[in-house]
C-alpha cells in the first residue's frame, strides 16, 4: 500500500469516526481544519450554510458540538438566506487550523414578494432542521413554529422539503389558499448515522 492510499485510508476513517460518534481522538484534531462562521445581525445568524454543496445548518448553530471540521484543502462556501443575495466563497483549510467565514447579507433587489399570502406553521422535530420551499431554503423549522412564528407563502400549489444531516427528509405538497393557515407536522426519522459534529471530505 502505498504512503498516499495510507493517508486516504486514514482520513477515511477519522471522517467515519466522527460521524457515528462524534469524539474526536488528539490526532484526528491535529488532521482536520475547523470553520467557524460569524454573523452580526439575526438574518445573518439565521441564514442557512452550505459546504461542497451539503447542507450543514444555520450559522449560529454551527458551534459547540455541531462546529464544522474540514478535511484540509479547497472548499466550497455557500450561505442563503431568502429574500437576500447568496454569498459563495471559496476557503482553504489547513490541519489544525481554525478559518473564519464573516456573514454580512444583502437584500437581493430582485427578490419577489407577493402582496396576498396564506400562513404556513410548522411543527416539525428536530426544530433546527432546513425548510425548503419549491426547491429553495426559506429558513429552518424554529422560524416557523409557535406564536406569532409563521411562513408566510404565495397562494397556490407548492412543495415542502424538510431536511438535516442525518435524518431522511421529509417532503410533502400543500396548496394555499389566501389568508389560509396551514399547519404542517412530522418527526424527522433518523438515517442510520447521525453525526454529533459536521465533517465533510
Amino acid at each position: 500500500m502505498t504512503l498516499n492510499a495510507v493517508t486516504a485510508t486514514v482520513l477515511s476513517l477519522a471522517v467515519w469516526l466522527t460521524i457515528t460518534s462524534g469524539v474526536f481522538a488528539q490526532n484526528t484534531n491535529q488532521v482536520l481544519g475547523q470553520v467557524n462562521f460569524e454573523g452580526k445581525t439575526n438574518i445573518d445568524k439565521s441564514s442557512g450554510v452550505w459546504v461542497d454543496g451539503q447542507y450543514l445548518g444555520y450559522v449560529k448553530e454551527l458551534k459547540g458540538n455541531k462546529k464544522v471540521l474540514l478535511v484540509p484543502g479547497k472548499h466550497e462556501i455557500a450561505i442563503r438566506q431568502v429574500g437576500y443575495k447568496e454569498i459563495t466563497e471559496s476557503i482553504e483549510v489547513g490541519p489544525g487550523s481554525t478559518t473564519i467565514v464573516n456573514v454580512r447579507m444583502e437584500k437581493d433587489p430582485n427578490a419577489v414578494h407577493s402582496n396576498v399570502t396564506g400562513e404556513v406553521k410548522l411543527q416539525v422535530t428536530p426544530d433546527r432542521a432546513a425548510v425548503f420551499v419549491d426547491g429553495h431554503y426559506a429558513g429552518y423549522v424554529h422560524q416557523f413554529g409557535g406564536v406569532k412564528r409563521a411562513m408566510l407563502i404565495a397562494p397556490g400549489k407548492h412543495h415542502i422539503k424538510i431536511a438535516l444531516p442525518g435524518y431522511h427528509d421529509f417532503e410533502t405538497d400543500i396548496t394555499v389558499r389566501a389568508d389560509q393557515k396551514v399547519t404542517v407536522k412530522t418527526e424527522l426519522a433518523p438515517a442510520s448515522t447521525a453525526a454529533e459534529g459536521s465533517v465533510l471530505k
